[in-house]
């Protein structure tokens, strides 16, 4: 899923849509009255793009994928060592106990095949927990950054992290419509309920 993006004049929402259509949109709304933000709705972090040039120029320059929000920028740097490429396989370092490695060791495939498991294991059964927690991080830090000096902002980030969703919706139902949306956009429309 290509990830989106969302522009902010001052406090009106300017455009949303691909690093690129977003890129282009404000490089046109470059004389705004107010300060015009980029932020991911991934992550709901504001990024600062370089916009000068033709088009072509601007798009050439955008990053081609955001790194995920747990993605080290320092792991794509490092040179490869041993392991599978193709697949992606990165070494790195990991301390426990000596009976979790008597353990892993013993283990069909060894430590590396048990651990990877593990890990599968633990994304398959928290995946709905942790997609509701990047959802509200997301919503906090764009939140943070467009609306830290309105009103009831300490008492709608306590709401939010309570998942009072409720609460939230009353504290922040004075703040501008499009900051307000956006931030509802980010921490609920990935949920059932």
């Amino acid at each position: 899923m290509t990830q989106q993006f969302t522009a902010f004049e001052g406090q009106r929402r300017l455009v949303s849509g691909t690093l690129a259509e977003v890129a282009l949109a404000v490089r046109r709304a470059a004389r705004a009255a107010a300060p015009i933000l980029i932020f991911s709705d991934t992550t709901g972090r504001s990024l600062d793009l370089d916009l000068r040039g033709s088009d072509e120029e601007i798009v050439a320059r955008l990053p081609r994928q955001a790194p995920a929000p747990s993605e080290p920028d320092a792991a794509a740097s490092e040179p490869r060592g041993r392991g599978r490429p193709k697949l992606g396989v990165v070494a790195r370092e990991v301390t426990l106990l000596p009976r979790h490695w008597e353990w892993l060791s013993a283990q069909p495939g060894g430590a590396s095949v048990a651990l990877r498991k593990l890990v599968d294991e633990a994304r398959r059964a928290s995946g709905d927990r942790d997609r509701l927690r990047a959802a509200r991080d997301a919503a906090y830090h764009f939140m943070s950054a467009m609306a830290g000096n309105l009103a009831h902002f300490e008492e709608a980030s306590r709401a939010l992290f309570a998942d009072d969703r409720r609460r939230f919706a009353g504290l922040i139902a004075d703040w501008p419509t499009d900051i307000r949306d956006h931030i509802v956009k980010l921490a609920y429309s990935d949920r059932a309920d």
